[in-house]
């Protein structure tokens, strides 16, 4: 799954070729969001070289499948049951360690964890930025991530909250 990881963590979300935003398909035309192209434009050759990847493991998908609704049961009989292990309460989507963040009804503040992993040089510092949705705060900690020949992996929280009470629509914003 690393693959995956890397395409999406590596994808851009303008035309290669123009450098103008990607359009929907459909009349008439619009600049498509992340309804229209996911996770963006697969680069193949950034994916060889991503720095940071959100790595997930047997118990991360466990952990999806299960806030997806599955039951233990069926997750058993998926995989070697000696090696699964279930929480014993529902974990909500938001526990698992994906690239990507969907908060529904956003109406307190949210705090979500992250883990990367960093396949790049050995001694890497990545910093923060934050484009957050209209209307919605977001706080990163810690906002540099520093690696090394000690340090693979580091985990960082989101602190997510809406400026308004009420909103209708969905809203998108990014973290590089």
């Amino acid at each position: 799954m690393q693959t995956l990881a890397r395409n999406m963590t590596t994808v851009g979300l303008k035309d290669p070729h123009s450098g103008l935003p990607i359009i929907a398909e459909g009349m008439p035309f619009w600049v498509a969001d992340p309804f229209d192209f996911g996770s963006g434009l697969v680069n193949a050759h950034a994916a060889n070289n991503s720095g940071l990847i959100y790595d997930m493991g047997t118990f991360d998908y466990i952990l999806y499948l299960l806030s997806m609704g599955y039951k233990s049961s069926h997750i058993s009989n998926m995989i070697d049951e000696g090696a699964a292990s279930f929480p014993i309460k529902r974990p909500s989507i938001l526990d698992v360690n994906l690239s990507s963040l969907i908060v529904p009804s956003l109406k307190d503040t949210v705090n979500v964890r992250r883990t990367v992993t960093n396949i790049g040089p050995e001694n890497s510092k990545y910093e923060a930025i934050i484009e957050p949705p209209p209307g919605i705060t977001i706080k990163v900690k810690p906002d540099t991530l520093i690696f090394n020949s000690d340090t693979e992996q580091i985990s960082f929280t989101l602190t997510i909250s809406a400026t308004h009470e009420y909103n209708t629509t969905f809203e998108f914003g990014s973290l590089t």
